[in-house]
């Protein structure tokens, strides 16, 4: 009999969301729209990857529509906006470059659930 912890929480059932946005920076009002957008995003966990990449580790598909419904429930009237849902396995088989450098991907933070 398998696990059922490693069943829950092996890569193909894990998943990574990931944010992608090109908001309007250009006055003042839309530079604090896109600043409110990005903070929303760190309050509900989502890490930055790049400056309008936000990434976000989730337990279960379950969970990641939890944060998929909180981004789309923030979304700025202006700019654009994309979701995406990605496994564990595949975000491991990312490839990550500092100028020619490679470097491992980070290990995802340790996730606590309470239930």
């Amino acid at each position: 009999m398998e696990d059922k912890y490693f069943l829950r929480l092996n890569q193909y059932r894990t998943l990574w969301v990931l944010v992608f946005f090109d908001l309007p920076t250009e006055t003042k009002r839309e530079r604090k729209i896109a600043s409110t957008f990005r903070k929303k995003l760190l309050d509900d966990g989502f890490a930055m990857f790049q400056f309008s990449i936000y990434m976000r580790f989730c337990a279960s598909r379950e969970n990641a529509d939890v944060h998929i419904r909180r981004v789309k429930k923030n979304l700025p009237q202006k700019g654009k906006v994309g979701i995406m849902s990605i496994t564990d396995k595949q975000f491991g088989m990312m490839e990550i470059f500092y100028g020619t450098k490679a470097v491992e991907p980070e290990a995802p933070s340790q996730q606590l659930e309470l239930f």
